[in-house]
């Protein structure tokens, strides 16, 4: 089945729906070097580079596809940035669904943050959106999933919004029940990569740690502020977090190499519970030298991308592209969901029909 990826960032959603299947034929991103890490890593889609309204035309002249997909940018819907809907970069959710209504493909997936698809404070965008996607003639369902659920080991929400032609959309709740899994701990998948520094391990980040003077506690000693920034720890034998794009500086998780590695007491924890019990803050400089933050290869590995993919770039450049990406493995659920409904709708076109004299009917989707 062929595609079209727009938004296509480093192309973490690229691999997802390439792995569940689809052929990927053309894509769309504005980022210079999101666009050199997508062509290392993807030499037979070809690539529009630039604003995506200014590839209107080349995109639209795309038929006979079965899905577009992508992640249009999110900042300005996100708990984490102003959630301005008039943000510039919100409108691009419209300029998704100009692609979609040009191209007509037999189904489309565009993924953004949690709120968008659920907060009140976006109701009429989503009532805007959803009336666009309908009168180019789709049945829509939208879905929150989050990747932990689905075997990945992070915390990440997101919303799908899922449509179809031929006004059913048979997605709900229950598409994605037979993909839910336990995930792997950090321990589990970070170990095998060895310590930072190290020659499988050596794109590290050298953001310094400094404890915080007046801390915010929480009842877990993973939430909260504990440090400067806002790069929490994380727990070997838990889950991550979500990765932001903004990792790089201060704002890049940390973990303990100590606990992870050599089996040692977890020292943020000891010293959460020294402050749960009304101790004194330690120095800003006191935070033990086996802190640190994560790499760049373990940061890849917690999104899904494949081991040998290629990132081009600065560090911060690289963070950046790790960050705003979909999680290889939660893009390929949906895919996958997607691909079966548009193959169990094939199969039924293509082979079921009844013949009459001098006529054809065939059974409705």
């Amino acid at each position: 089945m062929k595609a079209v990826s727009l938004f296509s960032g480093a192309g973490g959603m690229d691999v997802g729906f390439k792995r569940a299947g689809f052929e990927v034929i053309a894509a769309n991103e504005i980022d210079t070097y999101a666009c050199q890490t997508f062509r290392a890593n993807h030499a037979g889609t070809t690539l529009y580079e630039g604003n995506i309204t200014s590839n209107l035309q080349a995109l639209g002249g795309f038929k006979n596809i079965d899905v577009v997909f992508g992640g249009p940018p999110c900042q300005g819907f996100s708990v984490a940035g102003k959630m301005d809907a008039d943000d510039p970069r919100s409108q691009l959710i419209f300029s998704f669904a100009d692609v979609v209504d040009l191209i007509q493909p037999r189904a489309f997936v565009m993924e953004n943050v949690k709120a968008l698809g659920s907060l009140e404070k976006f109701a009429e965008v989503r009532r805007k959106l959803m009336a666009r996607f309908s009168n180019a003639g789709y049945a829509v369902t939208v879905t929150t999933l989050n990747a932990k659920d689905l075997g990945i080991p992070q915390s990440r929400e997101r919303v799908f919004f899922i449509g179809f032609k031929q006004g059913v959309n048979p997605i709900n709740a229950a598409s994605f029940r037979k993909y839910q899994a336990t995930p792997p701990t950090l321990r589990e998948v970070l170990s095998p990569l060895g310590k930072a520094g190290t020659q499988t391990n050596n794109k590290v980040c050298k953001a310094k740690i400094t404890l915080a003077l007046k801390p915010v506690l929480r009842q877990s000693p993973y939430a909260g502020m504990l440090f400067n920034g806002q790069g929490r720890p994380l727990n070997p034998d838990g889950w991550a977090s979500t990765l932001p794009a903004s990792m790089g500086g201060n704002r890049t998780p940390i973990i303990d190499e100590a606990h992870l590695f050599d089996a040692a007491k977890p020292w943020v924890e000891d010293y959460h519970r020294h402050l749960m019990k009304g101790g004194k803050p330690h120095g800003t400089n006191d935070a033990p030298m086996s802190l640190r933050r994560l790499t760049v290869d373990e940061a890849a590995l917690l999104q899904g991308f494949p081991a040998d993919y290629r990132f081009c770039g600065s560090q911060t450049k690289v963070f950046s592209q790790i960050g705003n990406a979909v999680p290889c493995r939660l893009a390929q659920v949906v895919a996958e969901v997607v691909y079966s409904v548009l193959n169990r709708n094939h199969n039924y076109q293509e082979s079921e029909y009844l013949v009459g004299q001098n006529m054809e009917f065939k059974f409705a989707v």
